[in-house]
């Protein structure tokens, strides 16, 4: 920015300012924190008990196998990202790529249900879910990619159960 270059703030409406900067709508996101939350601990802990999971990767070569399937019609959509998924199975990432997304999961859980870093935990929720249906699956990654790009616009006040910031200036003093 050059010296005499005035800077332009643009002021956010004030609903929108009030649904996802008020600590007061902390209330409003803690439902959806937790639900999302739990799906995925639910998701990662089913993983993390399986062997097929957690020991070999089988199960994730089996789930890209699946959807690189042609027949009767194809489940991945996109040629790129089918590509992405053979050289995936070609270079056998099957072994570790698991894992990550095992760990990956139960960290989104964590973040999400602890109230820390919602922002992050519910934007790297939303891309695994953005993955998950890019791969073919549907299920229920629709709903909860929505709900993880709510979390990330009310990143600011999704953390908090609604305390507002008055009552914790008194409480200091």
């Amino acid at each position: 920015m050059k010296p005499n270059e005035e800077r332009v703030m643009i002021e956010e409406p004030r609903l929108a300012r009030l649904i996802f900067a008020d600590t007061r709508f902390g209330w409003v996101w803690l439902p959806l924190r937790l639900y999302l939350g739990w799906a995925w601990f639910e998701a990662g802990w089913h993983k993390f008990v399986d062997p097929k999971w957690m020991g070999t990767g089988e199960a994730l070569l089996e789930y890209w196998k699946r959807g690189l399937k042609m027949t009767p019609k194809p489940a991945i959509a996109f040629d790129w990202y089918r590509s992405f998924i053979e050289f995936l199975v070609s270079a056998e990432a099957h072994t570790w790529f698991a894992k990550i997304i095992i760990f990956g999961e139960l960290a989104v859980a964590l973040g999400l249900i602890l109230g820390a870093f919602v922002g992050l935990a519910a934007f790297f929720g939303g891309l695994m879910n953005w993955s998950f249906t890019m791969a073919g699956s549907a299920s229920t990654n629709g709903l909860l990619f929505a709900i993880s790009t709510w979390l990330v616009l009310a990143w600011r006040n999704a953390g908090w159960i609604a305390m507002r910031h008055d009552a914790v200036k008194r409480r200091t003093l």
